[in-house]
């Protein structure tokens, strides 16, 4: 049998079938990051997740592309943080106060009345500070990507219109589980009962709790407006959201994909920063057509003479004064 030697239209045409395969390979070889968090689709977070996945694809060229889970579709938030660090899911977004159980210092960020604007929250989160509290996680083998954020925190409930610390007394909140949080309701005479966000509406519904208390941006995007009645803007606490990623997996990263991820998450938590801000004024208005009863100026004062030294007492007893003083540091640059 004649072995015969391939002419050149063969190999022409095994080079041609080599060409057309290549991209499919290279769409095989493509990262796909899976994002997982609990706020639904109208909410700035959601709309900054899906900035983030866009450019992080557009800018790797599509070797790397991410998969967004919102709504809590991989579970509640404690879950979902599980699941980083265990590797079945790559990136997730949660308020800074379902952290603090792993990394104790990153309580510093939820003292109440610890910023007075969105401006030095901002400054400290992206300096020194914010970067030393992300390092923080990786002996929890999570890798801090940036912050995003959840705001300041706005007290609702079903029973009465809050003007003054004594109007909470008594109310059984929902609350995150962060310390506090919880120290500082106490600390008012009101019940705190900390549960999972994706219980929160059901639970105002039934009558489990009495309010709650998040930024105006999610009484909205969550409806928690159908549920309750009074609307109190206490500015009580502003409450960051860390970005995070499971560290092995991003450890398995090319190093230009890493940076690229870091600086993706920062121009995305600036993004849904902005965005907070430019819709803060229209859901305080759609909240008021709701038939909201909205006190825009309570006495927050009141508030901040019970809950705010002890509170701030009780951390530095638990892990020092040097983060407290630092925070504090950052925020007097500019005063």
């Amino acid at each position: 049998m004649t072995t015969r030697t391939p002419t050149l239209s063969s190999a022409f045409a095994t080079l041609l079938v080599a060409i057309s395969l290549a991209p499919l390979a290279s769409a095989q070889a493509a990262t796909t990051l899976t994002f997982a968090h609990a706020h639904p689709v109208e909410d700035s977070q959601h709309l900054a997740a899906e900035r983030f996945a866009e450019r992080v694809e557009e800018r790797s060229g599509g070797e790397l592309k991410v998969r967004l889970f919102p709504n809590g579709q991989l579970g509640n938030d404690q879950a979902m943080i599980a699941g980083v660090r265990g590797g079945t899911i790559d990136i997730e977004l949660s308020g800074n106060p379902y952290f603090s159980g792993l990394v104790g210092e990153l309580n510093v960020l939820d003292l109440p009345f610890l910023f007075d604007d969105y401006d030095e929250a901002h400054r400290v989160l992206d300096g020194e500070v914010g970067e030393d509290l992300l390092a923080r996680m990786r002996d929890q083998d999570i890798e801090g990507l940036a912050f995003w954020e959840i705001g300041f925190r706005n007290l609702t409930n079903s029973r009465r219109a809050i003007e003054s610390a004594d109007d909470i007394q008594g109310l059984k909140l929902r609350t995150t589980p962060n310390p506090a949080h919880i120290a500082a309701f106490k600390s008012l005479g009101a019940n705190p009962t900390p549960m999972p966000f994706a219980e929160l509406f059901t639970s105002l519904e039934t009558g489990t709790v009495d309010g709650q208390e998040n930024p105006v941006s999610l009484i909205r995007s969550a409806n928690l407006y159908e549920v309750q009645e009074h609307l109190s803007l206490t500015a009580h606490a502003y409450t960051a959201a860390p970005l995070i990623m499971n560290k092995r997996r991003f450890d398995s990263l090319p190093e230009d994909q890493q940076r690229l991820l870091r600086e993706e998450a920062l121009e995305a938590a600036r993004y849904q920063r902005r965005l907070n801000q430019e819709r803060l004024a229209g859901d305080l208005e759609f909240l008021k057509q709701q038939g909201m009863q909205v006190i825009e100026q309570p006495d927050r004062a009141s508030m901040r003479d019970k809950v705010a030294e002890p509170v701030r007492n009780e951390f530095v007893s638990k892990h020092g004064s040097e983060l407290l003083e630092a925070v504090k540091a950052v925020k007097g640059v500019e005063n």
